[in-house]
């Protein structure tokens, strides 16, 4: 009975830790991902700023907004000279657009 009693309160143990860990790790991460997300957003500049504005006001009102990292900065270019015509943004506000994305990178 005693060595049942016994197996049981390791087993137990040995699970909790485990999940501990693995709890501990998840929360690690996502806070690194958190502080990363924190820093990225405050190193704007105001000219970055506004071009995130035009970006995320213009573009969204025709479909989803992409991730600058899934494209090159190459593939960009041609995209946004496509889009500016739809979205009728002058050369500027493209240019503040295209400075956005590019810093994203």
């Amino acid at each position: 009975m005693k060595l049942k009693i016994i197996t049981l309160t390791f087993v137990t143990l040995l699970l909790a830790s485990c999940g501990t860990q693995k709890t501990a790790s998840t929360t690690t991460a996502e806070t690194t991902l958190q502080v990363k997300e924190t820093v990225k957003n405050i190193a704007l500049t105001p000219e970055l700023a506004e071009g995130k504005n035009l970006y995320e006001n213009s573009c969204a009102r025709c479909h989803k907004l992409y991730d600058a990292k899934k494209f090159t900065q190459e593939e960009w270019k041609p995209i946004l000279a496509r889009m500016q015509k739809k979205a009728k943004l002058d050369d500027t506000q493209m240019a503040s657009i295209s400075n956005y994305i590019t810093s994203q990178l």
